[in-house]
């Protein structure tokens, strides 16, 4: 049992204060207190343009009336709570405030996306690739030719990366197994004023678009790789970090332009020190290919407790 009482109400009030001078322009949405590097062990808060988003792995313990003085404090308009459970993935419970009954914008570096509360297990957007996304976004607008500039998203989820990456103006292609995210992404891009119609949202299992463009040819100049830790493709074969990023990385290579670049993420909680390094390293050779650079990439300064998240950004001959 996580009790939240006065005191862990003055920490939550420091680490706003600690965070909003350093948030990024045109930025309403991003991770207000994040466990024991905050002093709230077990306790994650994110900030979704003034809607607070609670997060506990234990059940919650606290009186109304904090509520109503914690959202008084932070100058927020609804809470929610969502038990971190893995087993059962619920959407997040109405606390306090405001009902969000639909759809809501959530503003990261002056792009706009919609979130919801009603929507399941996540809300719509990964707070902790807000930098990734921009760095996606800046280097296609830097690329030479960049109308021509053709990005990949795998496991795209709601297009985040995809959309980003068209408004840096490339074409994008996106694949999820999910139509319901896939529209998602369409109705993100349509609210960013953005057509759509001139992108590519596709149905499918990774690894069989993959072959299947390999067969056909297509390439791109960026290709996200973000996969979920454990996921059941089409045919129900079962995907694990731990034991598919190589052949992930390998079928990518197979896709990519000579010249262009991989961004890898992957939670690497289940993942020994290095091994995701090492799993890259083996798709790019077991594809022919050789890495002509690497970035480890951080993760967001409002990210502290736990640098679970690896990212690494690989451009390859």
């Amino acid at each position: 049992m996580l009790h939240l009482d006065s005191h862990i109400l003055k920490i939550i009030q420091a680490a706003q204060a600690r965070r909003v001078g350093k948030l990024p322009l045109g930025t309403d949405c991003y991770r207000l207190v994040d466990s024991s590097a905050d002093g709230c062990p077990g306790l994650w808060i994110d900030d979704l343009a003034g809607r607070l988003l609670i997060q506990t792995r234990a059940d919650l313990s606290l009186f109304p009336e904090l509520l109503a003085k914690l959202a008084d404090q932070l100058g927020v308009k609804s809470i929610y709570h969502k038990r971190l459970d893995q087993n059962q993935k619920q959407s997040p419970v109405y606390l306090w405030g405001q009902k969000q009954e639909q759809p809501f914008v959530g503003l990261e570096n002056t792009v706009q996306y919609y979130l919801d509360f009603n929507s399941g297990y996540s809300q719509g957007l990964f707070l902790d690739q807000r930098d990734n996304r921009k760095r996606v976004q800046e280097s296609v607008k830097s690329a030479p030719g960049a109308a021509e500039f053709k990005v990949l998203n795998l496991f795209a989820y709601t297009g985040g990366f995809s959309l980003v990456a068209a408004l840096g103006g490339a074409v994008t292609t996106s694949i999820d197994l999910s139509p319901v995210y896939l529209d998602w992404g369409k109705r993100n891009f349509q609210l960013n004023g953005l057509d759509s119609h001139v992108h590519y949202f596709v149905k499918g299992d990774v690894f069989d678009w993959l072959q299947a463009f390999a067969k056909k040819s297509y390439a791109w100049q960026g290709i996200i790789i973000d996969p979920p830790t454990f996921s059941r493709g089409s045919t129900k074969k079962v995907f694990r970090v731990e034991t598919d990023y190589t052949e992930l990385v390998r079928l990518a290579c197979q896709v990519l332009d000579p010249g262009g670049w991989l961004l890898c993420c992957a939670n690497t909680v289940s993942l020994r020190d290095n091994q995701l390094e090492e799993q890259i390293q083996a798709g790019v050779q077991q594809s022919g290919r050789q890495i002509k650079s690497w970035q480890d990439l951080p993760m967001p300064f409002d990210f502290v407790d736990k640098q679970y998240l690896k990212s690494f950004w690989v451009y390859a001959d």
